[in-house]
């Protein structure tokens, strides 16, 4: 009756043994909310993208996927409380280019290899825009002209050491000649453009798009691999012999660390997002790009990224690395 008894004890101890972690496979990542982090206000372009794409995410994940704007520091903030935050994939954040303007500025004292990064989601092209009665038709003019005419073209940009000011130092490159940066917020940027205190203005499409249709405006060439849908009239750089791609990206990343299926139920989830009819309709109402990339591609995308934004800071003087 003992024996009986010890050998029924023994399989309920292995039984007990195999359930458990069987029960704890059940309770498969997410088992909660996950916070997502964006580094920038309500109602700007990243909290609009970001708001949009956790909505969608939900469905997909199970969970909610509250957004929280931290900002301030030069994204310091948000970047370095993210970091800091348990390795379990409940805390991710929206992140960009800006990682690398951050860095190379001295606002935070980490590159883009303290974190796991999920996937690019969007992107968006700059714009060279000039007066629409400017006596350059095609990008090639414009920057033969530049070249022809060192340290006098004034190109206005959104601030020092923004996007659109390297992507008009890019410029500088290609054309082998200096140009006069111009910052500006975007509106003064038109004002000073049809007013002809500048040549030209580096923009988002979405805020040249008006004076675009308008005629206001004559838009050289867009930085991105392709042609922007809004304004397919408009050559990419490359078309226009100039082997240049710039682009103002985003996407989800987590602190490193993060266990790999739970990076993997992350990815799945945001390409099935950026797939989706959904977003992609919401995607032409903010003028951005559907773009999704993972892997090993995006980790060789940000590590050439990197030292683009190394070289062009530097060579603005708006790096202090």
């Amino acid at each position: 009756m003992k024996s009986n008894t010890k050998r029924i004890i023994a399989l309920l101890l292995v039984i007990a043994a195999v359930a458990a972690p069987l029960a704890a496979q059940a309770k498969k990542y997410p088992t909660k909310a996950i916070e997502v982090t964006c580094l920038f206000g309500p109602g700007s372009a990243a909290d609009l993208i970001a708001r949009k794409f956790s909505d969608l995410a939900q469905g997909y994940l199970g969970q909610p996927l509250p957004v929280v704007n931290r900002t301030g520091g030069g994204q310091a903030i948000g970047y370095n409380y993210v970091k800091n935050q348990r390795p379990d994939g409940y805390n991710v954040i929206w992140t960009s280019n800006g990682i690398f303007t951050a860095y190379y500025q001295g606002n935070i004292d980490f590159k883009h290899e303290a974190f796991t990064h999920i996937a690019q989601v969007s992107y968006e092209p700059v714009s060279i825009a000039v007066k629409y009665d400017a006596p350059w038709k095609t990008v090639k003019e414009f920057m033969d002209y530049i070249k022809a005419n060192p340290g006098k073209v004034r190109i206005g940009n959104s601030g020092a050491g923004t996007f659109t000011h390297l992507t008009a130092a890019a410029l500088e490159n290609e054309a082998g000649s200096r140009v006069v940066h111009v910052p500006f917020g975007k509106g003064l940027a038109f004002a000073s453009l049809l007013g002809g205190q500048i040549e030209a203005t580096i923009q988002l499409p979405s805020e040249v798009e008006g004076q675009y249709k308008a005629k206001q405006v004559r838009i050289l060439a867009v930085t991105g691999a392709d042609r922007v849908e809004s304004m397919p009239d408009v050559p990419t750089l490359k078309e226009s012999g100039y082997p240049l791609e710039l682009i103002l990206w985003r996407g989800l990343a987590v602190p490193k660390g993060t266990p790999a299926d739970v990076v993997q139920t992350l990815v799945e989830a945001t390409r099935k997002v950026v797939e989706s009819q959904e977003f992609k309709a919401f995607a032409k109402t903010v003028a951005i790009i559907p773009s999704f990339k993972t892997g090993s591609e995006f980790q060789a995308f940000l590590d050439q990224d990197d030292k683009t934004n190394a070289v062009l800071m530097k060579q603005t003087g708006t790096s202090n690395r």
